[in-house]
């Protein structure tokens, strides 16, 4: 009876493992394409990039992912709009963006 209930925590342990690895999120990785602030090209861009300070930028989003717009300058905030492949926005509203 012992025995049996050792194998079974062990199982349940090992099945609890098995589920936390296959549920975490993997390391970023960077977008594919080239992503356009103010007619800069971005290859494959990955994190935070500033937008500008006293102008509103341009952003053309030619990956395969969307970018995220922010009201603070370093990613921070609250995210004031999306950017999708393919779309141009001018002027972006905020003051970073985001591409995860």
């Amino acid at each position: 009876m012992r025995e049996t209930r050792r194998v079974a925590r062990v199982l349940g342990a090992c099945a609890a493992a098995l589920a936390l690895a296959l549920t975490t999120p993997g390391a970023a990785q960077a977008a594919d394409g080239v992503l356009f602030i103010d007619r800069v090209p971005i290859h494959d861009p990955s994190g935070c990039y500033p937008l500008g300070d006293f102008v509103p930028s341009e952003v053309s989003n030619f990956t395969n992912e969307r970018a995220a717009l922010w009201s603070g300058p370093s990613c921070d905030g609250r995210v004031t709009g999306f950017v999708l492949p393919g779309q141009i926005v001018r002027p972006a509203p905020g003051m970073s963006l985001s591409v995860q």
